[in-house]
């Protein structure tokens, strides 16, 4: 079982899921591209059982700067339609986004987002294959309550304003209202960071003008149990996605 994931800065890394996807009852390989390295984007058909896009520093628009992107656009279009297991983070999102039809903006007058946010359920991620064991989870007598799915790394500028056609609607922050979405059957959209360990958001934070790394790194310690709960069971939940869908695959092909 194949997992592609597809690396748009060596900033912005597979990071804890790594460990995290190790750790699924059927882990998948991970076929890790880098086309800032010269690894050229792979196809549909080469993409193996499920498809991972991480963040990055660019935006979703910038295809001069990263050249890559107008084949990272299509093949999330392409795996979309072909109900391929796919996760966007961040940057992620945000092609995915642009790729099925909806819109994002750059550098969106709310600001940038960063630190640990409070995202909440809308209705949909109750029952949603990805987020709703992550909406099951949150034990009633949380400190937060049912009116948060998860606390989650950020640090992002620019936003996923308009959702793709059909897509379905899954939380949202106080800052920024799509936070989660899933197009089609099989492809999510995540405007925050679940992959990200504190080391690594507070390195972002050191490297940006206007944003407070100590803040940043109080937020994630603070709320470092509840990051880390989250986490997990995104990627546990999406490895589980990727070997069911895979071994429909095998069935289905006799």
């Amino acid at each position: 079982m194949i997992l592609t994931v597809i690396e748009h800065a060596p900033s912005a890394h597979l990071d804890r899921f790594a460990g995290w996807l190790a750790q699924a009852p059927e882990a998948p390989e991970i076929a890790l591209v880098r086309p800032w390295a010269g690894d050229r984007v792979p196809t549909l058909a080469e993409s193996g059982d499920g498809l991972l896009v991480l963040g990055g520093p660019q935006h979703a628009y910038d295809d001069e700067g990263s050249p890559w992107l107008p084949a990272t656009r299509a093949l999330l279009a392409d795996a979309t339609h072909a109900q391929l297991p796919t996760l966007g983070i961040c940057l992620g999102a945000e092609l995915l986004a642009v790729a099925t039809g909806g819109a994002v903006q750059v550098a969106a007058p709310p600001g940038r987002e960063a630190g640990a946010i409070a995202v909440a359920p809308r209705p949909d991620a109750a029952t949603d294959p990805l987020l709703g064991d992550l909406a099951a989870d949150v034990p009633a007598d949380h400190p937060l309550g049912g009116g948060v799915l998860a606390w989650v790394p950020s640090m992002h500028a620019d936003a996923v304003v308009t959702l793709p056609p059909g897509a379905v609607w899954l939380g949202s922050s106080r800052q920024y209202p799509y936070q989660a979405f899933r197009v089609g059957a099989a492809a999510w959209g995540l405007q925050f960071h679940p992959e990200a360990s504190a080391a690594t958001v507070v390195g972002w934070a050191h490297g940006l003008g206007g944003v407070d790394a100590e803040d940043v790194a109080a937020q994630l310690h603070e709320h470092a149990d509840d990051v880390e709960r989250a986490g997990r069971a995104i990627a546990l939940s999406f490895a589980e996605l990727v070997a069911t869908s895979a071994r429909t695959a095998r069935e289905l092909a006799g």
